[in-house]
């Protein structure tokens, strides 16, 4: 286990992550010498309608578990449309900071797996991929001064959910949902060059899984442990006219989910592989500043 969280570069990303939440420690606690953060503010209390594409990576290895190979056992990847909705809300004063929101995401991808037994690649298919995603987060932003420009410190706890289901187009279907709950701190950066009504964000969080179910057409089955996962994004935001924005911008997500034991389905043996979920997203949209 701790070798393959070393080989997909997980360990790179916590450091990145610590790196981060560095630099916003020490904007926390630099002094503000700009006390008009009007265009920050009004970026963060608005809810905005988005377009999204989601670049879906899922796949799923093998720990020799009733004969399974090591390596590979299947592969799921490919681009999903679908659409998010965002309310954020940050008070005047003591800039307490609040975020809801919600996307959904359908489309087909390339599948790529083996017969039970078989070689990895023996499949090749397309399924039909459900994503869907909440969150909830609440923080506190905090004055900062940076390059003589309007900045601000925000940090925050996040939480969540992931759905995805997938559907294998064969001659006998496979449906299989998988769902997990997640906790994570997390920092954001905010830059906005004065008198631009531009206002560019960073974020970047770190925390656990929790609650994760997996349910096939075979049956269902809960996976074991607390998995890290990891999320980062990117975004700029520009007022176009009073109380009109729009806005462009890009989450890398990454969660996985631990094997479960054996368990039996009539007279077969069977068990949930590791798995891992990576997916950006690239949001395009409109908002309403109140």
């Amino acid at each position: 286990m701790i070798e393959t969280y070393f080989k997909r570069g997980h360990l790179k990303g916590v450091l990145e992550c610590v790196n981060y939440f560095s630099f916003l420690i020490c904007l926390v606690l630099s002094p503000s010498a700009f006390a008009d953060l009007s265009d920050i503010k009004v970026s963060n209390n608005q809810i905005s309608f988005q377009t999204i594409s989601t670049k879906l990576y899922y796949s799923e290895t093998g720990n020799g578990n009733g004969g399974a190979s090591i390596a590979p056992l299947d592969t799921q990847m490919g681009n999903v449309p679908g659409y998010a909705v965002l309310f954020s809300v940050m008070s005047d004063e003591e800039n307490l900071y609040f975020v809801a929101e919600y996307d959904k995401s359908s489309g087909q991808t390339n599948y790529l797996g083996n017969q039970q037994g078989g070689s990895f690649g023996s499949v090749v298919n397309t399924t039909s991929s459900d994503l869907t995603n909440y969150h909830f987060r609440i923080g506190k932003g905090f004055e900062t001064e940076a390059f003589n420009a309007q900045s601000m410190a925000t940090l925050f706890f996040e939480i969540g959910n992931h759905k995805l289901v997938r559907n294998l187009a064969s001659t006998a279907p496979y449906l299989a949902t998988y769902s997990n709950s997640y906790l994570v701190f997390g920092g954001m950066g905010q830059y906005s060059p004065e008198g631009s009504k531009l206002v560019l964000s960073a974020n970047a969080m770190w925390g656990v899984t929790f609650s994760p179910n997996i349910n096939t057409s075979l049956g269902s089955v809960r996976t074991r442990g607390n998995p890290p996962t990891t999320l980062c994004g990117f975004s700029a935001d520009y007022e176009f006219v009073n109380h009109l924005h729009g806005n462009l911008g890009i989450d890398v997500v990454n969660f996985s989910y631990v094997i479960s034991e054996m368990y039996t389905v009539g007279a077969i043996r069977v068990f949930a592989p590791n798995n891992s979920t990576d997916f950006t997203m690239i949001k395009l949209g409109l908002g309403y500043a109140f």
